[in-house]
Parts: C-alpha cells; structure tokens; sequence
C-alpha cells in the first residue's frame, strides 16, 4: 500500500523516536511505501524540498511560522497551510496513487487535502485524534463560544471529522466525548488508536543512574520526581508551584522541571524568588540529554489544568512507563489517564486543584519497594497497550 502521512510538525529523520516516527516506520518495516508531508516553517530559511531517506518519502513544505511567534502569525499560517501542503502534494507526488492518508490534530485545517486525495485516488482516510480544537482554547479561555474566531474553527473541525472515514482517539474517554458533541458520527467509525512507540531497553544500573546524577548535581540520596515536557497554559503551572511550593523543605524529594513553554518564566520567576533547595529548573535539552536525564529518575509527574472538560492524553506517559517509573498524575476530572494509571498499579492520580492528595501520593512513592513494583507495572502495561504494533493493526484492521 502507499501510505501519505501529513504533519505540521518537523519530522528530520524517520529513525528518530517518537509517537509519530515509531508508526510510520512500523508502516515501512511491513513493506508499505511512506510519503510524509510535513512543515518546514519560513524562520529555517529552507526551501521545500522531496527526498527519499531510509525508505521513506519526505515532502518538506515551507510554510509561515506555527511557534515561537505571535497569535498573529500562527493563526494566518496555521490557516495557509492547507493550501501550500496541496499545492506541494500537486507539484510533487501527484502521480501517487494512494491508499491511505493518515493525519492528526492539531492542525483541524487539512480538509482541501484530504478531499483532494480521496476523490483522486478513493483513499481510506484515518484521523489520530490528538487534541480537541477550539474545545480546549474555550476551556483555557483563549476566546468565547461566541467569537467569530470559535465558529469558524469549530466548523472547520466539523470537516474534518466528517470527511474522516475513522477517527482514531487517545482513550476511550476522547471516543466518548467525540460521540457525545458531534451527532452526525457513528460510533462504528470511531474507535482507540492510542498514543503509542517502539518501546526501548532501559539501561536503568545504578552505576548509570549515579553517573547522570552526578552530572546535573541531582542528590543520591532522596525519590527524584521529574516533570518534562511542554510549560504551557494546558499545563495548569500554577498548580505545579502550589505543589512545589508544599514540598520546599521536604528533605526526602527532589524536582527536575525540564522543558519549555509559555509559562516557562513564571516557574523561573518562582525560583528566583524563592529558593526552593530541592527544585531544579533545566531549559528544553536534546532529546537524547532529556531522556538519559530522565532514566536517572524515580517518578514521572504529569499536570493538567483543572478547568479542561476534553479528555487529554499526554503522550509523556509513555517515556515514564518505558523507563519503568510509576507516574503521578494531577490532572482534571475529563480525562481517564488517572482511571488507566490506577487501574494498571503503575502510579496515583489526584484532582489538579488538590495539593493536600498529590502530597499524599508523593509521600507514598518515596517507599523504593513500591516504586520498584510499580514501574515493572508500567513497562508491562506499556507493552501490552501502547506499541505501535498495536496502532498499526487498529489502523490495518479496517483493510482485512
């Protein structure tokens, strides 16, 4: 089969690890033929540009600024891109004949393409359902149900969900909500397709543990929770200083902040007035830095805002079951990653406006017997749900 995958994201190189890369190479290592059509944002000063690397086909399309740039300029880009990605798609592979063409929110603005290639070839055309847009800028108040500016999204969101013969949800809390607030679907056609890898061994040997610790000054001695990722508003960072701010002289733990964002200044802001002695604030390192980083570690932590009613799945859970860490979670009441966390015994989950049930938690997951059950739970449960052999035969089912 001819698989076309569209992205806004930048996809440098198919060997690389991540939820999108695992898939597609799981597509290419089954003897399918991989097009991927992705961003190339005008701050590289890069061209667009077709190549063929290990196996796969990279459209790379210039495109406007998507980050680290104002509202402005994401919103006309984000808008536009539609257009270049099909005016690239017809430049370039028009005489593909694809099968399938596989894409994911965000961006809700895909449509022209996907009609496109569905009328030219009558490909089967799957959504990866990654975030509910504009829901969530309406839970976060980014603007209201009665701006021009939610009605045009949310009918461009309407589109897409119609012109998707499956749409693929996180958990089965997204499926439900999809169902719930948009009628005209049928729940035959809209199923779990989870966040998923091709999960790694772990060298988690003490001597390699000491070894990372030592090079970020990170103590030996005290149950090391890290949080990585994203510092944004859907974050809810606020909650994550109460949190820290709690635990200042709590001489058993010690917090890795790692990443970046929106709401990366305030949590320096908060250090810098504070002084927390066990709070570690480390700015987005190489993937490969984080990662070794975060397999020194003993908890992975995960924050949501309290005020989403969409279900969020954040696809970090994954790295921490991976390394075999339990995780705690303070999240909103929507989504069911606490319900699946608890169910699966690989970690704790409290409400994100409730610092007295995460310090609870966090207290528990000192005890290292526990921690050591806990994350071989997870590494179990991660290989039993959440690989991308599991993804691919959701998706390859629908051609049997």
């Amino acid at each position: 089969m001819n698989i076309l995958f569209l992205s806004i994201g930048r996809l440098n190189n198919i060997e690389d690890r991540g939820i999108y890369t695992d898939l597609l190479r799981e597509f290419r290592d089954n003897g399918h033929k991989v097009y991927v059509v992705s961003a190339r944002e005008r701050r590289l000063s890069e061209p667009t540009e077709y190549t063929n690397e290990n196996g796969v086909y990279f459209l790379r399309v210039k495109i406007g600024n998507i980050t680290k740039t104002g509202v402005i300029e994401k919103g006309i880009s984000t808008v536009m891109i539609e257009n270049l990605f099909l005016k690239a798609i017809k430049k370039y592979i028009k005489d593909v004949k694809f099968d399938l063409v596989i894409y994911s929110t965000p961006p809700i603005t895909f449509e022209k393409v996907i009609n496109y290639v569905k009328k030219k070839d009558k490909a089967v055309s799957y959504l990866l359902l990654k975030d509910i847009f504009p829901q969530n800028a309406i839970d976060l108040q980014m603007f209201s149900k009665n701006s021009p500016v939610y009605w045009y999204f949310r009918h461009k969101e309407k589109k897409l969900y119609r012109n998707s013969d499956y749409i693929g949800c996180m958990s089965q809390a997204n499926v439900e909500f999809i169902l719930k607030n948009n009628h005209e679907l049928s729940s035959s056609n809209v199923e779990i397709c989870p966040n998923s890898i091709e999960p790694l061994t772990i060298d988690k040997s003490e001597s390699t543990t000491m070894k990372i610790r030592e090079k970020y000054g990170i103590p030996f001695d005290r149950t090391v929770f890290i949080y990585g990722g994203n510092l944004g508003k859907p974050q809810g960072v606020d909650f994550l200083l109460k949190c820290l701010n709690a635990n200042r002289d709590n001489e058993e733990v010690y917090f890795i902040i790692a990443g970046s964002g929106t709401e990366f200044p305030k949590v320096k802001t908060y250090i810098n007035r504070q002084h927390p002695r066990n709070v570690q604030l480390i700015n987005q390192l190489p993937k490969e830095d984080y990662e070794a980083l975060a397999n020194s570690c003993d908890v992975g932590l995960i924050f949501l805002d309290k005020r989403f009613t969409i279900p969020n799945f954040p696809s970090r859970l994954l790295s921490y079951m991976q390394a075999s860490m339990p995780v705690l979670a303070a999240t909103d009441v929507n989504t069911d990653i606490g319900r699946i966390i608890e169910e699966g015994k690989f970690g704790y989950w409290c409400e994100s406006n409730d610092v007295k049930g995460f310090n609870q938690h966090l207290q528990k997951l000192c005890d290292k017997q526990l921690r050591k059950q806990m994350g071989a739970n997870a590494r179990v449960y991660l290989e039993s749900n959440y690989t991308v052999k599991h993804s691919y035969e959701i998706i390859m089912n629908h051609f049997k």
